[in-house]
């Protein structure tokens, strides 16, 4: 499309210059606006073009020749490269068997040495077989690494086979918008997943419905059940997976590259702080503060790829009520707990003392207000974009995504055409 012509000074005229924030709300580049911008009508004729390694059809083929396995390890491609990362899955877990199959005849009092990849470890010996406990150590992060890699494979194998073909079925053809419909239909699986059994872990610790006061009585919590402990490392290896990506610039970054890095490096602050420090419960509801809205958010953006403009509005005001309450609320009573309630542990855990588990002197409560209030802030600004999306969708009925990169073309000319043509179209 032509930038002169009388349709294109209809539009300057129509569009006062953007600020900031208007820029990033129609942006397609942003993580959070761009993915509810007004798409391509379905069935159209639209150019393809997107740097992601795993766009074609036949990508598990053409990345397996893209440069072999050896050249995915050395150059960290294996994240993106499903191909690498299942081999790499599969080493361990061939030596494990072949480990439990010849061990009782070389070595029967020998432990496996392959398990604390796939199996968390620290069982605590004298805990009841019945209801064992864990605590943490070392091992922690040889697990921790390997759900990297399987996150990794995963994540591709979510996007390829089962997403991609989802969205051809819906008429999507353009390969970044694959990409961005695999990448949220991921993102509702991972979420909604992890979200449904963070709430069933919830309600066999005495915080259920954040009963925040158990945060602290007891401390500290380093006696874990093992699905808490499993569920935290899974959840951990989740987000290191995400931040690799995001470090290494694996794949296309989006316009809100320094946001996303902030709000990784802000999560695994929280997590990873919170587990060595023995407060696993409120890490816990962390984790469950951000998952359960996530889900809603990933599946009102798959509505919008898929052109379901109605229901992807009653699904965006369902996802703005759980943002509403998780993110927000439950965030600000968890931020009023750690200020008022961290009395509560016991004068005599209250000491830097890691030989008995207890870390919490007093200058803690400040190291772990900070970074659960920046998490906070971040949240606040992308809850403003949120509600001028809400704001917009209830004027237009079509919502806009202003999170993905330039979906419409590669060039900034290009996108920006095709994107006041779909705008005059709507008018």
């Amino acid at each position: 499309m032509s930038t002169h012509g009388p349709l294109n000074e209809k539009l300057h005229k129509r569009r006062p210059r953007a600020s900031s924030l208007h820029r990033i709300e129609t942006d397609k580049g942003h993580h959070l606006t761009g993915p509810f911008m007004v798409q391509t009508p379905l069935g159209s004729n639209t150019p393809e073009s997107c740097d992601s390694p795993v766009s074609s059809d036949d990508g598990f083929r053409l990345l397996k020749q893209n440069g072999g396995f050896i050249a995915d390890l050395l150059s960290a491609r294996w994240v993106v490269n499903p191909v690498s990362s299942f081999k790499m899955l599969m080493v361990p877990v061939l030596l494990y068997i072949n480990w439990e199959l010849l061990a009782p005849y070389v070595a029967p009092d020998l432990p496996n040495p392959i398990a604390p990849l796939l199996f968390i470890s620290y069982k605590i010996p004298d805990s009841s077989p019945d209801d064992p406990r864990y605590a943490k150590g070392y091992l922690d992060l040889v697990f921790l690494a390997f759900h990297v890699v399987f996150y990794s494979f995963v994540r591709q194998f979510v996007t390829i086979v089962l997403c991609h073909p989802i969205a051809r079925y819906f008429g999507i053809k353009k390969r970044a918008k694959l990409d961005r419909f695999g990448e949220q239909g991921y993102a509702l699986l991972y979420f909604a997943v992890m979200g449904a059994w963070g709430y069933r872990i919830m309600g066999q610790l005495p915080t259920w419905w954040y009963r925040t006061e158990y945060f602290w009585i007891d401390y500290p919590h380093w006696q874990m059940k093992p699905e808490l402990k499993r569920y935290f490392l899974m959840h951990a290896s989740y987000w290191c997976q995400q931040l690799i990506v995001l470090l290494l610039r694996l794949e296309k970054p989006r316009k809100d590259y320094n946001e996303l890095i902030m709000h990784h490096f802000v999560t695994l602050w929280l997590i990873g702080w919170g587990y060595l420090i023995n407060l696993t419960l409120i890490g816990h509801a962390v984790y469950m503060s951000m998952d359960i809205p996530d889900a809603f958010l990933a599946f009102s953006k798959l509505l919008n790829y898929m052109e379901f403009h109605r229901l992807k509005v009653v699904s965006l005001a369902v996802f703005l009520v759980a943002w509403t309450y998780f993110r927000h609320w439950l965030n600000l009573v968890i931020l009023w707990s750690v200020w008022f309630e961290f009395d509560l542990i016991d004068e005599s855990n209250r000491v830097w003392a890691p030989e008995t588990g207890a870390w919490l002197t007093w200058w803690m409560k400040y190291q772990i207000t900070f970074p659960i209030f920046l998490l906070q802030l971040l949240n606040l600004f992308w809850y403003y974009l949120i509600w001028r999306i809400a704001i917009r969708s209830l004027r237009d009925v079509e919502v806009t995504d202003v999170r993905s990169d330039d979906e419409d073309g590669d060039g900034d000319d290009g996108g920006d055409d095709n994107d006041e043509d779909e705008d005059t179209k709507e008018d």
